[in-house]
């Protein structure tokens, strides 16, 4: 069955690759803000489910215009990791600038923090008679999809002054959720986590790939 990452993330591209899984990439497109009183587990869950729903939108308008089914039956892959501050509720974004890196390497320093990523798994299929382009009905249909959420805790040394100015120097904070990432020169930071590594990447590899399998076990039954 061939899949589908929806995501535009490198990393999530390398960790899939190295798995040796076959995929191919579409790149989705989504408001992202998040909600008054929404809660970071709820947040990503809703990313995820949105992202999903994009990826199909987009497979359903390439059937109708040119007839590109890719593959009869299709798992599509989506999935949005974040950091959250000790409170519990406080997200780490990807910084604006070096005061907000700062700002959010002053709050993590010589304390815990959390990596959370939600990963969808939607398997779809094309409808009967789906070659009736009159119809209105879209092209796929969803089959089966699962959602799972994985939670890392990293703890940091504590950081000075020199220690941030140079690391933002480097290039390599601007474009992470929290300004650092962890397989990079961000693993200086790190003292310790609890949890999945590769979560803490951007996606949890051995759970993703066993959620993959339980979709692809129930279509061979």
């Amino acid at each position: 069955m061939d899949i589908i990452l929806a995501s535009g993330s490198p990393r999530r591209r390398e960790l899939l690759a190295r798995a040796q899984l076959d995929f191919s990439v579409l790149r989705v497109d989504i408001d992202e803000t998040q909600y008054d009183n929404e809660s970071p587990k709820d947040y990503i869950e809703r990313m995820v489910a949105m992202k999903a729903e994009a990826a199909i939108q987009q497979l359903n308008e390439a059937f109708k215009t040119n007839k590109d089914t890719r593959a009869h039956h299709l798992i599509v892959l989506t999935a949005d990791t974040i950091g959250v501050l000790a409170d519990g509720q406080t997200i780490l974004v990807k910084p604006i600038d070096r005061e907000h890196a700062y700002s959010m390497w002053q709050q993590m320093s010589d304390s815990v923090h959390e990596v959370w990523t939600a990963v969808q798994a939607t398997q779809i299929a094309l409808r009967p008679n789906n070659a009736n382009t009159a119809s209105n009905e879209p092209a796929y249909q969803i089959v089966n999809q699962q959602q799972i959420t994985e939670r890392t805790d990293v703890r940091f040394i504590p950081l000075t002054p020199a220690m941030m100015s140079d690391y933002w120097d480097s290039g390599e904070p601007t474009d992470k959720a929290g300004g650092y990432g962890i397989q990079g020169l961000g693993a200086a930071w790190v003292s310790r986590i609890n949890g999945s590594y590769t979560n803490v990447v951007g996606l949890p590899l051995a759970q993703t790939l066993a959620l993959i399998k339980s979709l692809t076990d129930v279509s061979d039954r």
